[in-house]
């Protein structure tokens, strides 16, 4: 136990609280039972670690672990909170929780058998809670946290400070935000790093590239080595084909998938093929595409396929498509707050109201033609005109 207490004064002195992302602020951290999940690397663990040292001046009051700790191998989360609910402990905060075979089950009886302590915990971006052994969905509010926006990876580096900005402002005064911002910074070779190095926040901790995309290979190996068998029964064989075939999609997306030519790749049947696809998007690793929003992820071929974010391309490939990293950036700045969905015409539909077709700066509206609430995101242009808008502005969005 005094290790564990040790390990949690350490952790809350060295954490720099200098900056805070996005989500912090949109928690509403007076509930009495918070999720957090997302993807490895993302920050989970540090953001509940500057608000323990932004909030708790008696860090008595408050208790931080990781459940993937060896002392859990010998001792119970509930014997851990029974100790520190008497020694004046009421707020609790869980790392790593689906590494703990039991954790919804003890969350739940500490929840309800201890009526004065918050639990907030983070898991992986895999977390099914509804269907779970104990269903604490009546019980808590959950968070999906995504990785860095450009507008965050221009303040968690120093360069410059901008405020968030919803969609409609960017669609409606686009030329206006983009020429108060220029005026502040060469956002062009900024942007073109942020899509090669920017959406994790470790990028503060890398020397160089090749540093950096081993890290995100390091993510990409832990989440189907790990994460994916701890959440979901799975064997040594089914795991090399969930690799086989994100890595052949690297070559590959944006594309509608041909999944006989997957199949045959991977030797493998079409549902086999469905089922990895489904652990991949749960992992945070692929983002399907469908018409349907109502559609179950797990359920039917999905209608295109993009990545969860351009840095997972810049790791796997030296030479990635243009088009798909063009792609993969818009819908991973625009699924925080929007609905997007795959549409007959054009690359993305959001809110099932905006059209948006995705190009270079000479992008013209020759596909989308006539179509109300049409915009073309175009990349390589500081500022835009009319419904062609700077694709870079779009990382303001949170």
């Amino acid at each position: 136990m005094q290790t564990l207490i040790a390990s949690y004064a350490r952790l809350v002195e060295k954490t720099d609280c200098s900056y805070l992302r996005y989500l912090h602020n949109n928690i509403a951290w007076q509930e009495r039972l918070i999720g957090i999940k997302g993807a490895r690397g993302i920050g989970k663990t540090t953001l509940l670690l500057q608000h323990i040292k932004l909030f708790f001046p008696d860090r008595s009051k408050a208790f931080y672990v990781s459940l993937d700790n060896i002392w859990f191998s010998t001792h119970t989360l509930t014997e851990l909170v029974e100790y520190l609910y008497t020694r004046g402990a009421n707020h609790i905060f869980l790392d790593e929780v689906h590494r703990y075979p039991t954790w919804t089950r003890e969350i739940k009886n500490i929840y309800d058998s201890y009526p004065d302590i918050n639990i907030v915990f983070t898991g992986s971006s895999l977390l099914e809670i509804v269907n779970a052994e104990a269903d604490l969905s009546r019980r808590l509010r959950m968070y999906h946290m995504q990785g860095l926006s450009f507008r965050e990876y221009l303040g968690l580096t120093g360069i410059c400070e901008l405020s968030p900005i919803p969609l409609r402002e960017i669609l409606s005064n686009h030329l206006q935000i983009a020429s108060e911002t220029t005026t502040r910074l060469k956002v062009l070779p900024l942007f073109e790093e942020y899509i090669k190095k920017g959406y994790y926040p470790f990028t503060l901790e890398t020397a160089d590239d090749v540093s950096y995309k081993q890290r995100v290979q390091n993510i990409i190996t832990t989440a189907i080595d790990e994460d994916i068998p701890a959440i979901v029964e799975i064997n040594y064989e089914t795991l090399l084909k969930t690799k086989k075939l994100f890595s052949t999609l690297a070559q590959t997306v944006p594309f509608t998938p041909y999944i006989t030519t997957l199949c045959e790749t991977l030797s493998t049947t079409r549902n086999h093929v469905l089922h990895l696809m489904s652990l991949l998007e749960r992992a945070d690793l692929l983002r399907p595409l469908r018409s349907d929003s109502r559609k179950l992820k797990s359920v039917g071929k999905p209608d295109k396929i993009l990545f969860n974010n351009t840095n997972l391309m810049t790791a796997l490939t030296d030479n990635p498509d243009i088009g798909t990293m063009r792609e993969s950036f818009l819908a991973s700045m625009l699924c925080e707050r929007n609905e997007i969905q795959y549409p007959p015409i054009g690359d993305l539909l959001v809110n099932g109201i905006s059209l948006i077709e995705v190009g270079g700066r000479n992008k013209n509206y020759s596909q989308i033609a006539n179509i109300e609430n049409s915009y073309i995101a175009a990349d390589e242009i500081e500022t835009g005109f009319g419904n062609k808008i700077p694709l870079w502005l779009f990382g303001l969005l949170y």
